[in-house]
């Protein structure tokens, strides 16, 4: 990992005192920055979030879909921890624990607001930093990159029904105008653009020319996601003041979605004999989330002032080291993994024999 993302956690907390502060000495200037807006986008927002999700997305090659067969259990194990799974039992643990257990701490006002932020957030996939996690667990490349394309192939058609669905069943009222736009703006066109700049660079210079490409405009995704975190937290600043306590209540549902949704595609691919360099990136994009995708959308349809915005950036503040350790447990019970995949495998072949 670059040096952005390694300390990822510690540039979001700076940015959380930086955000608070500047809120607090320049009010105005945020209102006239929040003010900039058509059809309830905010304009300065959606150029930091192009420039977040773009060059993630230029990594993604579409033609890896032809080999998703390849290793079609950790592929079907994914896509229904992803799709099936995790949206919905994000939305249990939200109810629970936000709705139920917490909510005598929380401002009454935005309870709804951090579900919807929490059900936002499990509903994109991880794209980018699922090649960070898998690299580090010797997971399987073309797996890989072939589970990101599906994904993201997938998200493009079902990440507004699903959050329609859960937030609907948490009666809240859905803006379908603005979802919609919001999966154009931040899925549709910038998968096109991502598309047509990756091209263009291997006709013209080949997979080095992308390499370089990519080296050069990844600290600019970085430093585009925290200077919209600078601005969240400027609009949010007097919310965290009064209640410094939400951000680490909000962060308990999150902790929760990710080991428990790791640890079913874990072992699902296990009880299914996969092999080890699968089953860990299998359980680590099964875990992790898009939050750029979330803190756009749920920005869009709540507003930078929401309990939704403010939910998808607590998922931003724990990723980096809640993933690092799935990732310790991971290569940590390889051993383990590995005896119950032979013996899986050879059971399967004596009823093959019989």
């Amino acid at each position: 990992m670059s040096i952005f993302e390694r300390f990822l956690t510690l540039w979001v907390a700076l940015c959380i005192v930086a955000g608070v502060a500047l809120g607090q000495m320049l009010p105005g200037m945020f209102r006239a920055i929040g003010a900039v807006e058509i059809a309830r986008v905010n304009l300065p927002v959606a150029v930091l979030i192009w420039l977040m999700i773009i060059p993630m997305l230029i990594r993604i090659d579409f033609s890896a879909l032809r080999s998703v067969t390849a290793h079609w259990r950790g592929i079907g194990v994914t896509l229904i921890v992803n799709w099936a799974i995790k949206p919905f039992s994000m939305a249990l643990l939200a109810w629970l624990f936000v709705g139920y257990l917490f909510r005598p701490w929380l401002p009454a006002l935005q309870i709804d607001s951090y579900i919807a932020g929490l059900i936002i957030l499990a509903a994109a996939p991880c794209t980018a930093m699922v090649f960070v996690w898998s690299n580090l667990t010797r997971g399987e490349p073309h797996f890989t990159l072939s589970q990101v394309a599906l994904n993201d192939a997938i998200m493009i058609v079902a990440f507004a029904p699903i959050v329609g669905l859960l937030l609907g069943l948490s009666a809240i009222t859905v803006p379908w105008a603005t979802l919609t736009l919001s999966v154009l703006l931040y899925i549709v066109v910038p998968v096109i653009l991502a598309q047509f700049l990756r091209h263009r660079r291997l006709r013209r210079g080949g997979e080095a020319a992308l390499t370089a490409l990519l080296q050069r405009i990844q600290p600019l995704s970085l430093l585009a996601l925290l200077a919209t975190l600078i601005l969240l937290f400027g609009f949010q600043g007097e919310q965290i003041i009064a209640q410094p306590l939400v951000i680490a209540l909000l962060a308990v549902p999150i902790l929760f979605q990710v080991y428990l949704n790791a640890g079913i595609a874990y072992l699902l691919n296990r009880w299914a004999g996969e092999q080890h360099c699968v089953a860990g990136p299998s359980a680590l994009i099964g875990a992790s989330n898009f939050f750029e995708l979330a803190v756009a959308a749920a920005i869009s349809l709540f507003g930078f002032q929401s309990g939704a915005a403010l939910a998808t950036v607590v998922g931003v503040l724990v990723e980096v080291p809640v993933m690092l350790t799935v990732v310790w447990i991971v290569n940590r019970s390889k051993g383990w993994y590995e005896r119950g995949t032979r013996v899986g495998t050879a059971g399967q072949q004596a009823k093959a024999v019989r």
